[in-house]
C-alpha cells in the first residue's frame, strides 16, 4: 500500500528535518527546552521537537525503525476501529509529549539544556508491537545475526537504556526512550486490556514450549 499513515509521518518529518539542518533558527524555535516551556510559554515545543533532527544519521536510524514497526500498528489501529487511523496519529503525537515529562521535572531551570528528535514516538510504537506481538523476533543492528523474542528484546532494551542514562555517556535523551516506551505499553493496553492478557498468555505458552 503506497499510501499510509505512516509514509505521512515520515515524509513530513524528514521535510521539516532537512529543512532544519539548514537553518538553525528554525531548530531553536522547534527544539524542546524545559526551560523555555516553563519561562517563555513556548507550549508548541512539546510536540515539534519530534520532527527535527540533529542529522541525517540521527534521522535515518528513527525513520528506520518506524517504517519497519509503524505499518504492523497501523494496520492493527485501522483493523481494530472505524477510526482507527486518528488512534494511530493520536498514539504517535502524544508519544512524543510523553516522552518529554522525564526532562520536564529533572531539566526545567537548566537554560542549557534543549533535545530533539523522534525517539520517544519510535519508542512508543516498538513497544506496543512488542505487546501486540511478544514472540516476533526483533535483532540488534549493532550485533548482526542476533534475534530474539519481542518481550526479551524489550527487557533488554529498557535495561540498557536506564544503565545509560545513569552513566550520561552522550548526549542521547535515554530517559525519553525509556518514557516513550512505557507510553507504549500504557497506551496499547488501555485501548484494549485483553492485549496484556494475550501477551501473557503469548509468554506462557513460548516458556512452555522452550
Amino acid at each position: 500500500m503506497l499510501f499510509s499513515y505512516t509514509t505521512i509521518i515520515i515524509i513530513t518529518t524528514c521535510i521539516v528535518s532537512f529543512i532544519s539542518f539548514n537553518n538553525d533558527s528554525l531548530k531553536n524555535d522547534l527544539l524542546f527546552s524545559p526551560y523555555d516551556y516553563f519561562n517563555n510559554k513556548k507550549w508548541w515545543i512539546l510536540l515539534t521537537h519530534g520532527f527535527i533532527h540533529a542529522d541525517f544519521l540521527h534521522l535515518f536510524f528513527n525513520m528506520y525503525v518506524l517504517y519497519i514497526f509503524g505499518p504492523s500498528l497501523e494496520s492493527y489501529f485501522l483493523s481494530s476501529s472505524e477510526i482507527g487511523w486518528i488512534y494511530y496519529i493520536s498514539f504517535y503525537l502524544l508519544g512524543i509529549i510523553f516522552a518529554t515529562l522525564p526532562s520536564i521535572f529533572k531539566h526545567k531551570n537548566n537554560p542549557n539544556y534543549s533535545s530533539l528528535g523522534a525517539s520517544g514516538a519510535v519508542s512508543a510504537i516498538v513497544f506496543a508491537y512488542i505487546v501486540i506481538y511478544p514472540l516476533r523476533e526483533l535483532g540488534l543492528i549493532l550485533i548482526p545475526g542476533l534475534f530474539l523474542p519481542g518481550f526479551i528484546f524489550g527487557i533488554l532494551y529498557l535495561f540498557a537504556e536506564h544503565y545509560l542514562s545513569k552513566k550520561q555517556y552522550s548526549n542521547i535523551a535515554h530517559d525519553a526512550h525509556i518514557s516513550g516506551s512505557i507510553f507504549g505499553i500504557i497506551f496499547i493496553n488501555a485501548y484494549d486490556y485483553n492485549n496484556l492478557l494475550l501477551f501473557f498468555q503469548k509468554i506462557i505458552y513460548y516458556f512452555q514450549n522452550f
